[in-house]
């Protein structure tokens, strides 16, 4: 499915009926990692995914966004489908985009105003929380600033056209590695952002989901939410990584499927 938004034409999932629940893929993904999802819940809800702008089907933003434009997006996604209450789940880059949407009050930030309820939070191995990095980390960043810069020079340019290109090879993250020049500057821009200040002021009831060797959000993030966010709780998934909902399908179908029972119980 396709819908336009802000001139972007958005590629879509939607399928089933009842409650929606709206998932929010991580970074460098898109909505066809969550066919285990969809399979697992479209029979009883109604289950959406988008390609986030930059990725999949759609196409990169016309400027340089952040986790604040990429919320607004969704924002006017989710009321251009005229939804009134959705479940939202993220991932990843998905669950910074989730914890700011949802910790934003309707009533008094008018930067985000929105015209439907988040009832439920589900964050699945969720970025947010801005890593701890040593010496190492700042002096490989400027090791790295330092030589782009001189071999940006015009003289050296001339004299070793291809070198810039192979000095930026096997430097930075794989997904650095792997995106566009625009979609570098807007990894840089999310990664930066730190949004731990915004996890207390989260009011819906949260299920937050993790693999217990998780690297790129490590566990101890997921300790941090579940210490900070007042109405969540924690399940963790031995032996497996970031992508906590394809790596352990069986146990974390088990504890969807549980968290949602119980909120048909609670209604």
């Amino acid at each position: 499915m396709n819908i336009t938004i802000d001139n972007i034409d958005v590629n879509y999932r939607d399928e089933g009926e009842g409650r929606v629940i709206l998932l929010l893929h991580g970074w460098g993904a898109n909505i066809t990692l969550f066919d285990g999802i969809f399979n697992l819940l479209k029979d009883e809800y109604r289950v959406i995914a988008l390609d986030m702008p930059g990725f999949g089907k759609t196409k990169e933003p016309d400027t340089i966004w952040g986790v604040s434009e990429y919320t607004l997006f969704v924002i006017k996604f989710i009321e251009t489908l005229s939804l009134k209450e959705v479940i939202l789940f993220g991932h990843s880059f998905g669950g910074r985009v989730s914890i700011l949407m949802a910790s934003t009050d309707h009533a008094n930030d008018t930067l985000y105003k929105r015209n439907f309820k988040i009832s439920n939070l589900i964050l699945a191995d969720s970025a947010g929380i801005k890593p701890k990095r040593g010496f190492m980390y700042y002096f490989k960043v400027y090791s790295y600033k330092a030589g782009k810069a001189v071999l940006n020079f015009p003289l050296v340019k001339w004299l070793f056209p291809d070198a810039l290109n192979e000095f930026k090879k096997g430097r930075g993250s794989a997904d650095y590695a792997a995106a566009s020049d625009k979609m570098k500057a807007v990894l840089t821009k999310v990664v930066n952002l730190d949004l731990t200040d915004r996890l207390p002021l989260i009011k819906q009831d949260t299920l937050l989901i993790w693999g217990s060797n998780d690297t790129a959000t490590p566990l101890s993030d997921g300790k941090k939410m579940e210490e900070l966010i007042p109405n969540s709780g924690l399940a963790v998934i031995n032996g497996v990584g970031h992508y906590s909902f394809l790596e352990g399908k069986a146990v974390f179908d088990k504890i969807m499927l549980s968290y949602l029972n119980s909120l048909k119980k609670e209604n």
